[in-house]
This record gives C-alpha cells, sequence and structure tokens, in this order.
C-alpha cells in the first residue's frame, strides 16, 4: 500500500499540473460518471493528502477524496484514450491523471473531509500535526510499538517500510509496549519519520540508510525490489544486518510482515531503554 510521501507527491502534481483551471473531470470506466458530471468544466482548486488519504478540491464545498489501497495508482501522462479500467480522468486537454484500482474513489464535502481528518492520527508531512495527541495514546497503550505506528488512527501516513525502518534506526524492537516506550524515544521516532518522509516526497522513495551503509560506502550491490531505495530491514529477512552482520528477522505483526535485527533491536534490552 502506498505510504503518506507518495500521497503528498501525487496531491503536489495535481496541484502543480491543474490548480487554476478548469478541467475535464471524466469516468471511463463509469464508476464515478454521475459525480464526474457535476464537476466536468469546473475550476480545479488544489489538491492536498492527509496520511494515506487524497483530497482534490473544487471550491464550493466539492473534493474528490481518494484513497489507492493495496493496488491503486493515479497515474500522469499526455492526453490519449483511456486505458484500461479508468475510475476517474481529471484533464485539462494536455495531460491526463487516471485513477485505477483505487479502494475509494467520491464525491464529498468539506464536513465530511472534517471528519475523516478528525479520524486520523498527526501526519508527519502535515505542518499542522501535532504528535502530543499520538504520544497520548501509545504512552497508555499495551499493543506493540511496531502495530501502534501502522494504526491510522495513531500515526497516518506511516505504512509497513517507514514503520520496519525508523524501528531499526532508533533500535527500538517492534513488539516493546507503546505504554514502555519513553517519551524521548517517541520524539526520536516522530523526528525521524518527519526527515525520512520528507526525504520520501524529494526523491519519490524510501531510503533510510546513513551514508556510511550506501552501497558505494560497502562495495555492495544496490537493492533491487518493486519500492526501490535502500533500506535496512524491510524484506531483508535472512540477510545480514548492514550495521552489525547479525541475521535480519520477520514476524507478522498488525496483518503484515514486520522486520528486525535481533541484535540492533533487542527485545529486553530496548524495553527497558
Amino acid at each position: 500500500m502506498p505510504e503518506g510521501h507518495v500521497l503528498l507527491r501525487l496531491a503536489n502534481e495535481i496541484t502543480a499540473t491543474f490548480a487554476g483551471q478548469p478541467v475535464r473531470v471524466s469516468s471511463p470506466q463509469g464508476k464515478f460518471a454521475t459525480a464526474a458530471q457535476l464537476l466536468d468544466g469546473r475550476e480545479l482548486v488544489g489538491a492536498e493528502s492527509a496520511g494515506k488519504h487524497l483530497f482534490i478540491n473544487f471550491g464550493r464545498g466539492d473534493l474528490i477524496h481518494i484513497h489507492l489501497g493495496l493496488i491503486g495508482r493515479l497515474d500522469f501522462a499526455p492526453l490519449a484514450e483511456p486505458i484500461g479500467q479508468v475510475r476517474l480522468r481529471i484533464d485539462n486537454g494536455v495531460t491526463s491523471a487516471d485513477l485505477r484500482g483505487a479502494t475509494t474513489c467520491r464525491l464529498i464535502t468539506e464536513p465530511e473531509r472534517a471528519e475523516i481528518l478528525a479520524r486520523l492520527g498527526p501526519d508527519p508531512l502535515r505542518v499542522d500535526s501535532v504528535p502530543d495527541s499520538a504520544w497520548t495514546r501509545i504512552r497508555t497503550s499495551n499493543r506493540p510499538i511496531g502495530e501502534l505506528l501502522m494504526d491510522q488512527s495513531v500515526v497516518s501516513g506511516v505504512g509497513n517500510v517507514y514503520r520496519a525502518e525508523v524501528l531499526f534506526r532508533q533500535r527500538i524492537h517492534p513488539l516493546r509496549p507503546g505504554k514502555l516506550l519513553r517519551r524521548k524515544q517517541f520524539q526520536a521516532i516522530w523526528e525521524d519519520l518527519v526527515g525520512l518522509m520528507q526525504e520520501g516526497v524529494r526523491l519519490g522513495r524510501i531510503d533510510t540508510v546513513l551514508p556510511e551503509h550506501t552501497p558505494e560506502s560497502m562495495g555492495r550491490d544496490p537493492r533491487v525490489d518493486d519500492h526501490g531505495g535502500e533500506v535496512y530491514v524491510y524484506r531483508r529477512a535472512g540477510l545480514e544486518c548492514f550495521r552489525c552482520g547479525s541475521i535480519v528477522k520477520t514476524e507478522n505483526l498488525a496483518g503484515r510482515n514486520s522486520f528486525w535485527c535481533p541484535n540492533c533491536q533487542r527485545k529486553r534490552s530496548s524495553w527497558q531503554g
């Protein structure tokens, strides 16, 4: 599932490509046809993301709410005949943005947007986020921190890659109960997420390794993976940790595979701080 940096990149591209212009809105597949007719020909004001949600603003209180889910994508290309199951198309006569496979694509109002935002935890990529609300929930929870970071009502925008990588970088075992985390550890996690996710927006991929652990510095081959980017533990189960040489482990946590180094993220020592 795309993580928060992907949604912010899409919001930025929508704004840069279409904002301030009247646009064509259509639904080649037909499932968004009624709403598309209401928006067709209107000016697109801009777009924003919140966690894994995307909002496209057409003014007058009308917004398109998109959640990509596991397989959804929004592709920008020179205007041409639509290919495949395009649920939503926005175009300005030159460029089109085609939505396929999304879990959610619906027309909503400003109050409905506010309700969605109210259900989300703070987003490390939003300047209006207040991390204290996440800390309030984490410090009283028996749930593992690796599970809490994936709960969008606790922290929004964080997915499996950022979860695994930020906990490795902070030497915290993913099974550590939230209530045993110290405030300064949470603050370090939050600040690291802000930096990593901003870099993800800039680069369009997730890179989490320090300069001394890049392929060039270590004399190793670059990572080859659908998600791209250089990482420490994500999808590296059975391979050596770049930092200590131990074998990276994996286990299901919150419905997704979690990854950690048993030496760098020792269970008992990390719980004791």
